[in-house]
C-alpha cells in the first residue's frame, strides 16, 4: 500500500484499516485502486479541476463515464461531498478507537466518487435534452436522450419527430420552459410507450397492441381489460386510415379518444340491449300501447316507427316470436334487433298495399255503380292493383266484374266500411267516404256486402286475361298444333303395327312350319331333277373333275414355288429368327430351369469340349502368367537392389562405405538385369526336372506338396504365426506370393483370399486382446494383405483411383498449405525481410500460441484451412466415386476383418467397428500413396526426379484431414488452432462411416470367381507356379520345423508328404551334379547365385479317385457326369434311364467312335501341362456300352450316398451338368477377360521395368562421375579404393560388438525380456556382427555362454519403423528393444555417427 502511494507522491496515512481491510493484509490489486481514490482526494482537497480530472481518468481507479470537459463540474459536487462526510466524521471520530479507525471515514470511497460523477453526468444531460427540444432538431434530441448518462427510460431513433413534437410542447406548457429529470423520465417512458404501441399497430400484431394498452406507464384514461381486443381493432382501423395518407403516429390524445369512442359505443349497444329485452316483454304482454312505447325507446334507434300502426305492429311481431319458438324449439326465444326492425318494415308495407288495395276496389265497385265502363282498365293497370290488364278485354272485365257485383246481397244496415285481410290473416278496415283505415274493427260498424272486394276483383280479371293469353297462344302456334295432332296420329298407327307384330311372332313355331313344309317340297323336287340328269352323265363329271383338280394344283404349286423365289432372303431370315429363338428358348431352359429336360441338355452337351481356340487361348494365358509373375519378382528384386543402391550411395556420401563397394553392387545390379532369363532357362534344363524316375519322383512331390499348400490355407496360415515375425514377413513376400502367382487368375485369387481370411481370423483369435490392437499394432495378416493389394496388382487400382486428383494438387503452383502456426509466422518474418531488406523486430523462435496472436498468421492459416477443405472435397470426391475400383480383395478382407471382431467382441459398437475398417481401407492402403505418390507410382517420375517440399506438405496436410476424418478424430490439443475445422471432420465422417459401410458389402469368393474345392477337377489345364529353389528348399525346412503345430494329427495328408519327400534336399541336389564344379574357389558364390533359379511346377492333386473307390464320392460324381455327356451326345433318349437301358444302335456306336478319336486327336496337341489324368483319359476311350454299364454302377453308388435318385430319373445329375456348361461358358469369358488383364499387367510392369532401367542408368552416371574424379589430379581426398582403403573397409566388416543384457539395459536399447528378470540380464550376451550386405546386420543371442538365436536385421528395417513412428519392436519374440536406440547404437559403432 505504502509503494503504491508513493507513485502519487502521498505518504501512509496514520489509520490502520482501507476499506475495512487492514492495510498490510491488501493484495496488489486492491492496493493500487485504494491507492488511486486516495490520491483524487488529496486532488479535491487542494481544488485544481485539472488535477482532479487527471486523477479521476487513472485506469487504477476503475471509474467510468468521465468526461475532461466536466472538470469543474465534478470538483464542485465532489468537493461538497466530500465535506460532508468529513463533518460527519467529526460528529463520530470522538467514540472511535485510533487503532479501529478507517481511512475512508473522512475520504470518497471509489463508489461515491462514482455516484457523485454519474449525479454531474445526469444534470448535464438533462441541460443538454432541454436545449436540443428547444432547437426543434429531432436527431439532436434523441441522440440526448440515448445517452446513458442521462439515465433515462429507452428511446427509439425511428421516432425521434415523436419525441421532439411532444417534448416540445410538454417544454412550452412548463412554466421555466425547462424540463426536469423527472419531468423528462415519466415523458420518455410514456412516448416510448406510444411508440411500441404504433409500431404493433402499423404490424397489425394485435397481441402486442393489447400488451402495451395495458402497459401502466402509458396511463390511459377508462381503460377496461375485457375491451382490449375492441380498442386494438378500432386502433388499427384508425392507423390504416391514416396511413393511407402518409405515415403517421397516433398520439396519446389521438388514442384516448380512440378508447373513449369504443367506451361509449360499447355503452350504447348495451342499452339497445336491453332495449331489445322491454320490447319482448311488451310484445308477451300483448298491450300494443305499451309495444308501441317500447319501440320509441330511443335507445333503441328503430327506423319508421308510426304511432298509428301499434296494433299492427304487435299483431307481426307476436306472430313472428310464436314462429321463431317453433322452430327453435324453445318458448324462450327472444326477437332480435334486427328482427324487430324487420317485422316494423313489413307491418308498415303491409299497411300501404292493403290501404291501396282499398282504394283501388271502392273506385271500381263505383265505376261499377255508376255505369261507367271506360275507366275500368285505367284502374286496374294503377298502382294500387298492379295487374295486367288487356285494353282489349275491357269490355270483358266490365261485363264479369258487372255480373259478379249483380251476385252480392246488399244488407240494408251496411256502412261505409269495407272489411279485407292482410296476408290471410290480419284484419283490416277502410271507410269508403272518408279514408280512413284501422286494424281494430269500428264500434257497431256493418261492412258493406254488395261491393267487391279487392280479392274478388283480382281473381276475376286475372281468369279473364289468362283466358285472352291461352287464345292468343293457339292463334300464334297453330303449325305446331298441327303437327302435334299428327304425330298422335302417328303413335296410334304404330301402336296398331306393334300389336299385329306381336301377334306374328307369338304365333312363330306354327309359321315356320307352314314356311318348311313348303320350302322342303320345292328342294326335294329341285334334288331329284338334278340327280337324275347326274345319273346319266357320271363318265363326263369324273373326266371334268380330274381336269380341274390337276389344273388348280398346278397353279398353287406354282404360284407358292414362284412366292419362295421371290422371299428368299426374308425365308431365310425368318427360318433363322426361329432356330435362335428356340435356341435361346433351348438356353434359357437350360440356364433358367430348376429342372432342365434332357433333350435341350443333349443340344449343349458340344459345349463341354474343348476347342483348338481353348487350348491355344490356355497356352497364351499360362505364358502371360508365366511371364507376369517372372517380371513381378524381376521388378520387386530390381526395387529392393535399387534401394539398397540408395543406402550405398547415402552411405558413401557420408563416408561410411568404399566406392569400391558400390561398383560391385552397381556390377551385381547390371548382371541380373541381363542374365534372368538365362538362369530360368538354365533352370528348366537339368537337376530336379531331368529325365530320370528318381527325380521324377522328388518332382511330382513337390507338386502335390505345393498343391496342398496351395489349396488348404490352414497349414500356411498357422505357419506364419508359428515363425518369428522378420521371418514371417519375408516368407509371405517371397513364397506365398510366389505360391498363388500373385493372384495372377481368378483361382489363385480365390485361394490367396481364402489363405488371407484363414490367417486373418487365426490371428484375431490368437493375438488380439482388445479391439484397439488393430490400430495399435502392426497385425501380420493386415500387413500382408495391404502389401499385396499396394503391388504391382492393385498399383493400377489406386493410380486410376487417386492420380487425377493428386496430379491436380501437385500441378495447382499456386496453391500453398501449411497448418503449422509457426512455419506460417517465419514464413510471414521472412516475407517481410525480404521486402523492407531490414532484420524484422519480431523475435524468430516462436511458441504456437504466440504465433497465432498475430492477425496475419490467423488470416493465412483461416486462407490456408480454406484452401485444405476444397482440396479435401475434391480427393473425397474421387474416392466415394471409385468404390468400384477398389480390389475386390480389400473389400472382402474388410468384410472378414469386420465380421470377425464383432464375433470376437460382440459388444463392440458399430461406429468402433467401421473405424477398424476406415484404418484398413483409408489408413493403411490410400494414405501413404496420398503422403508419397512417387514411392508408390501413382504419378510417373524421372530417375533422380523428386517431389518439390511444398507438394509435399500440400499432401500431407489432405493426408491428414482424411485420416482424422475417417477415424472421426476432432482437432485438439496441439492441434487445437484447427478446432474450426471440427464440424467439417463430423460431415466427413459420416460420409466416410457410408462408404466404409458400403465397402463391406460384398459377396463371398465363391460366389464372386464361381470357384469351389471341386473346379480344379473340370479345368482345362493344371495350376503352375514358378519358384525358385531357394524358397522350395526354405519352405521344406520350415513345415518340417513346424510340423507338429501345423499339422499335430499323424493321419494328416501333409505329414505323409513330407514324410515321403524326406529331408530338406541341398542345391546340387536340385541342379543336378556337373552343375557346379567341385574344385571352384567362387563355388560358394556360384551356389548363391543358382540358388535363385527359378522353375515351374503344374502343381496336382495326389489322391485321385479309381474305379472301386468310394472315399471320394464328389469325384465319383465329375467322372459319372463326364462319361453320361459322352453317352447322350452319341444316343438320345427321353429320359437318361431310358437311355442307359436301350441298346444303342451301330450308327450311335460309330457317331460315338467319331466322337472318341476328335478327343484323341485334340488329347495328342495337347501340353502335357495340360492334360488330365490317364484314368480320365482311359475311361472316356471306352465303347458307348460299356460307358453306359459304367454310368449305371456309378449311379448306384451316388444313389446309396444320397446324391441322385432313381424315382426321379436321376434329375440331379442331369442338373448338375446343366450347371457344368453354365460354368463353361463363364470360364471361357472370364479367359478372354484375363487374356486382357494379363497383358495390361504385362505393360504396366515392362513401364516399371524401364523406369528402374532409367534409374540403374542414373546411378552408373553417378558412379562413372565418382571414378573420373578420382583419375584427376590434385582432387580432394573424398574416396579412394586403394588397397589399404579397401583392407581398412573389410576390417570393419569383420568387427563385431559383444554386449550383456544388462549392459543395453542401461542403455535403454533392451527395455525387458520376456520370462526374464532384470537380475538375470547379465547372463544374456547380444553379438552384432556386420552382414555381407552393407546395412544388414546378424544378431546372435546366447544365454550362459549357450547360443540361443540368430536373427538378420536389415538397417533399412529401422529406418522405415522410425519413419512410421514405431518406437518399440520385439527381437527373437521375446526382447524388447527401443527402435531408435538401435539405430544409434549401430550409426555410432558401426558409421562412426
Amino acid at each position: 500500500m505504502r509503494k503504491e502511494l508513493e507513485k502519487y507522491g502521498i505518504q501512509m496515512p496514520s489509520f490502520s484499516k482501507i476499506g475495512g481491510i487492514l492495510a498490510s493484509e491488501l493484495s496488489v490489486d486492491e492496493a493500487a485502486l485504494h491507492a488511486a481514490v486516495i490520491a483524487i482526494n488529496e486532488a479535491i482537497e487542494k481544488g485544481v479541476a485539472d488535477q482532479t480530472i487527471i486523477n479521476l481518468k487513472n485506469p487504477n481507479a476503475m471509474l467510468v463515464n468521465v468526461e475532461e470537459d466536466l472538470a469543474h463540474a465534478y470538483q464542485k459536487e465532489l468537493s461538497e461531498a466530500k465535506k460532508r462526510k468529513e463533518e460527519n466524521a467529526r460528529l463520530k471520530n470522538g467514540s472511535i478507537l485510533e487503532e479501529e479507525r478507517d481511512v475512508y471515514e473522512e475520504l470518497l470511497t471509489q463508489a461515491e466518487i462514482q455516484g457523485n460523477i454519474n449525479k454531474v453526468n445526469k444534470l448535464i444531460a438533462v441541460d443538454r435534452i432541454n436545449t436540443a427540444i428547444r432547437n426543434c432538431d429531432p436527431n439532436k434530441t434523441i441522440a440526448a436522450l440515448m445517452k446513458p448518462e442521462a439515465q433515462l427510460p429507452e428511446v427509439y431513433p425511428s421516432a425521434a419527430t415523436v419525441y421532439q413534437t411532444e417534448l416540445f410542447n410538454l417544454q412550452q406548457q412548463n412554466a421555466v420552459n425547462y424540463l426536469a429529470h423527472d419531468e423528462l423520465s415519466i415523458a420518455v417512458e410514456m412516448l416510448s410507450a406510444v411508440v411500441l404501441l404504433n409500431q404493433s399497430l402499423e404490424s397489425k400484431n394485435v397481441a402486442a397492441a393489447k400488451t402495451h394498452l395495458s402497459n401502466p406507464s402509458i396511463g390511459f384514461n377508462n381503460l377496461e381489460e375485457e375491451n382490449l381486443q375492441r380498442y386494438a381493432d378500432a386502433l388499427i382501423t384508425i392507423k390504416l386510415e391514416a396511413s393511407s395518407q402518409g405515415p403517421v403516429y397516433l398520439s396519446w390524445n389521438d388514442i384516448q379518444n380512440c378508447i373513449d369512442m369504443v367506451n361509449m359505443q360499447i355503452q350504447e349497444e348495451n342499452d339497445r340491449i336491453v332495449a331489445v329485452g322491454l320490447i319482448n316483454e311488451a310484445i308477451d304482454h300483448g298491450d300494443p300501447t305499451k309495444t308501441l312505447e317500447a319501440l320509441l325507446l330511443p335507445t333503441v334507434k328503430l327506423q319508421n316507427v308510426r304511432t298509428v300502426n301499434a296494433w299492427h305492429y304487435q299483431d307481426v311481431l307476436k306472430n313472428s316470436k310464436i314462429l321463431k319458438c317453433q322452430e327453435s324449439q324453445d318458448d324462450s326465444s327472444l326477437l332480435w334487433l334486427d328482427e324487430i326492425q324487420k317485422g316494423i318494415y313489413i307491418s308498415n308495407k303491409n299497411l300501404e298495399d292493403a290501404s291501396k288495395l282499398a282504394i283501388g276496389a271502392t273506385m271500381i265497385n263505383q265505376c261499377l255503380e255508376n255505369g261507367d265502363s271506360s275507366k275500368i282498365v285505367t284502374i286496374l293497370q294503377s298502382p294500387n292493383f298492379n295487374l295486367r290488364a288487356v285494353p282489349e278485354c275491357a269490355e270483358a272485365y266490365y261485363n264479369s266484374l258487372l255480373e259478379a257485383k249483380s251476385l252480392k246481397l246488399k244488407d240494408p244496415n251496411e256502412g261505409p266500411w269495407i272489411k279485407s285481410k292482410i296476408q290471410g290473416m290480419y284484419d283490416y278496415y277502410f271507410n269508403v267516404e272518408t279514408g280512413e283505415d284501422t286494424c281494430v274493427s269500428p264500434e257497431g260498424i256493418v261492412p258493406k256486402t254488395s261491393w267487391l272486394t279487392d280479392e274478388e276483383i283480382q281473381n276475376i280479371v286475372s281468369q279473364i286475361t289468362s283466358d285472352y293469353n291461352r287464345e292468343q297462344l293457339w292463334f300464334a302456334n297453330e303449325d305446331l298444333i298441327i303437327q302435334l295432332q299428327a304425330q298422335a296420329r302417328g303413335f296410334l298407327i304404330r301402336k296398331k303395327y306393334k300389336e299385329r307384330k306381336s301377334y306374328l311372332q307369338s304365333q312363330e313355331p306354327s309359321v315356320i312350319k307352314i314356311q318348311a313344309s313348303w320350302k322342303g317340297y320345292n328342294q326335294r323336287k329341285a334334288y331329284s331333277e338334278r340327280l337324275e340328269m347326274l345319273q346319266r352323265n357320271v363318265a363326263s363329271i369324273i373326266k371334268i373333275q380330274s381336269w380341274v383338280k390337276m389344273w388348280l394344283a398346278r397353279r398353287a404349286y406354282r404360284k407358292r414355288l414362284q412366292y419362295f423365289k421371290d422371299h428368299n432372303e426374308e425365308i431365310v431370315k425368318i427360318q433363322a429368327f426361329i432356330k435362335a429363338n428356340k435356341a435361346r428358348e433351348d438356353y434359357r431352359t437350360l440356364t433358367g430351369s430348376e429342372n432342365p429336360p434332357l433333350n435341350v441338355l443333349r443340344k449343349f452337351a458340344y459345349l463341354m469340349d474343348q476347342s483348338d481356340l481353348d487350348f491355344q487361348e490356355e497356352l497364351e494365358v499360362t505364358r502371360l502368367r508365366e511371364e507376369v509373375v517372372t517380371n513381378i519378382r524381376s521388378s520387386q528384386q530390381l526395387e529392393k537392389d535399387l534401394n539398397l543402391m540408395d543406402i550405398k550411395i547415402g552411405l558413401l556420401v557420408k563416408n561410411r562405405i568404399t566406392l569400391q563397394d558400390v561398383v560391385s553392387h552397381s556390377k551385381k545390379l547390371n548382371k541380373k538385369t541381363k542374365n534372368q532369363a538365362e538362369e530360368m532357362v538354365t533352370g528348366e534344363k537339368q537337376g530336379i526336372k531331368g529325365l530320370s524316375k528318381e527325380r521324377r519322383k522328388k518332382l511330382e512331390a513337390y507338386q502335390h506338396l505345393f498343391y496342398l499348400l496351395q489349396t488348404n490355407p490352414t497349414y500356411l496360415a498357422k505357419l506364419i504365426f508359428q515363425m518369428p515375425q522378420n521371418k514371417s514377413t519375408k516368407f509371405m513376400d517371397t513364397v506365398i506370393f510366389t505360391l498363388y502367382n500373385y493372384a495372377s487368375n481368378q483361382r489363385e485369387e480365390y485361394l490367396l483370399l481364402k489363405l488371407f481370411k484363414t490367417a486373418l481370423e487365426e490371428e484375431i483369435n490368437s493375438k488380439v486382446d482388445q479391439i484397439q490392437d488393430i490400430v495399435t499394432g502392426n497385425p501380420t495378416v493386415i500387413k500382408m494383405v495391404v502389401s499385396f493389394n499396394r503391388s504391382a496388382r492393385g498399383q493400377n487400382t489406386l493410380r486410376h483411383l487417386l492420380a487425377p486428383v493428386v496430379k491436380d494438387i501437385m500441378d495447382d503452383k499456386s496453391l500453398a498449405i501449411n497448418t503449422s502456426p509457426v512455419e506460417v509466422y517465419k514464413a510471414w518474418v521472412n516475407q517481410l525481410e525480404m521486402q523492407t531488406g531490414e532484420a524484422s523486430k519480431l523475435p524468430y523462435d516462436v511458441t504456437t500460441e504466440q504465433a497465432l496472436m498475430h492477425p496475419e498468421v490467423v488470416n493465412r492459416l483461416e486462407s490456408s484451412i480454406q484452401s485444405l477443405r476444397a482440396v479435401t472435397d475434391k480427393v473425397l470426391a474421387s474416392i466415394f466415386s471409385s468404390l468400384n475400383l477398389m480390389p475386390y480383395g480389400m473389400r472382402y478382407i474388410a468384410k472378414v476383418l469386420k465380421n470377425s471382431l464383432h464375433e470376437k467382441f460382440p459388444d463392440a459398437s458399430e461406429d468402433e467397428l467401421l473405424k477398424i475398417v476406415g484404418n484398413l481401407l483409408y489408413y493403411r492402403y490410400m494414405n501413404p500413396a496420398i503422403v508419397a505418390p512417387d514411392g508408390f507410382d501413382i504419378i510417373d517420375m524421372t530417375a533422380g526426379g523428386q517431389i518439390h517440399s511444398d507438394q509435399r506438405r500440400n499432401l500431407g496436410c489432405v493426408a491428414k484431414v482424411l485420416q482424422h476424418a475417417a477415424s472421426n478424430n476432432l482437432f485438439e490439443g496441439e492441434n487445437a488452432h484447427l478446432s474450426s475445422m471440427n464440424t467439417y471432420l463430423s460431415q466427413t465422417y459420416e460420409k466416410f462411416r457410408n462408404f466404409f459401410q458400403t465397402a463391406c458389402i460384398v459377396p463371398e469368393p465363391e460366389e464372386k470367381f464361381n470357384i469351389d474345392e471341386y473346379s480344379d477337377m473340370v479345368t482345362l489345364s493344371k495350376p503352375v507356379i514358378y519358384i525358385s529353389i531357394e524358397e522350395i528348399i526354405n519352405t521344406h525346412s520350415l513345415l518340417l520345423e513346424h510340423q507338429d503345430a501345423i499339422a499335430p494329427d499323424p493321419n494328416d495328408v501333409l505329414n505323409e508328404l513330407l514324410t515321403g519327400l524326406g529331408e530338406v534336399p541341398d542345391v546340387e541336389t536340385f541342379l543336378g551334379e556337373g552343375a557346379v564344379d567341385p574344385n571352384d574357389p567362387n563355388k560358394e558364390n556360384t551356389l548363391s547365385q543358382l540358388i535363385k533359379t527359378e522353375i515351374s511346377l503344374s502343381l496336382t492333386r495326389k489322391y485321385d479317385l479309381r474305379e472301386g473307390e468310394e472315399q471320394d464320392i464328389k469325384g465319383l460324381m465329375m467322372k459319372t457326369k463326364r462319361l453320361i455327356v459322352d453317352v447322350i451326345r452319341a444316343q438320345p433318349g427321353e429320359t437318361l434311364a431310358k437311355i442307359l437301358e436301350t441298346p444303342a444302335s451301330e450308327y450311335q456306336e460309330a457317331e460315338h467312335l467319331k466322337i472318341v478319336e476328335k478327343r484323341v486327336i485334340l488329347d495328342s496337341k495337347t501340353p502335357e501341362k495340360m492334360k488330365h489324368s490317364r484314368s480320365i483319359l482311359e475311361e472316356g476311350q471306352l465303347p458307348l456300352e460299356q460307358k453306359k454299364r459304367k454310368i449305371q454302377r456309378n449311379l448306384r453308388t451316388l444313389e446309396q450316398a444320397g446324391l441322385v435318385s432313381s424315382e426321379n430319373k436321376y434329375q440331379e445329375i442331369i442338373n448338375e451338368i446343366a450347371k457344368d456348361i453354365r460354368n463353361q461358358r463363364r470360364y471361357r469369358q472370364h479367359r478372354k477377360a484375363e487374356l486382357v488383364k494379363l497383358q495390361q499387367t504385362l505393360n504396366a510392369l515392362n513401364s516399371k521395368k524401364a523406369f528402374y532401367e532409367d534409374q540403374i542408368n542414373y546411378y552408373n552416371t553417378y558412379i562413372k562421375t565418382c571414378l573420373d574424379n578420382l583419375t584427376r589430379k590434385n582432387s580432394r581426398r573424398s574416396i579412394k579404393i586403394s588397397g589399404k582403403e579397401e583392407e581398412k573397409g573389410n576390417k570393419l566388416k569383420n568387427i563385431s560388438l559383444k554386449y550383456t543384457a544388462a549392459r543395453l539395459h542401461e542403455k535403454g536399447v533392451i527395455l525387458g525380456i520376456d520370462e526374464l528378470q532384470p537380475n538375470q540380464f547379465k547372463n544374456v550376451m547380444f553379438e552384432i556382427t556386420p552382414g555381407v550386405e552393407v546395412g544388414d546386420f546378424d544378431i546372435k543371442a546366447k544365454f550362459l555362454g549357450v547360443e540361443m538365436e540368430k536373427v538378420q536385421l536389415h538397417f533399412q528395417d529401422l529406418l522405415q519403423m522410425q519413419y512410421e513412428g514405431v518406437s518399440v519392436m520385439k527381437m527373437f519374440d521375446k526382447a524388447k528393444v527401443n527402435v531408435n536406440l538401435l539405430t544409434f547404437l549401430l550409426n555410432k559403432k558401426f558409421y562412426g555417427k
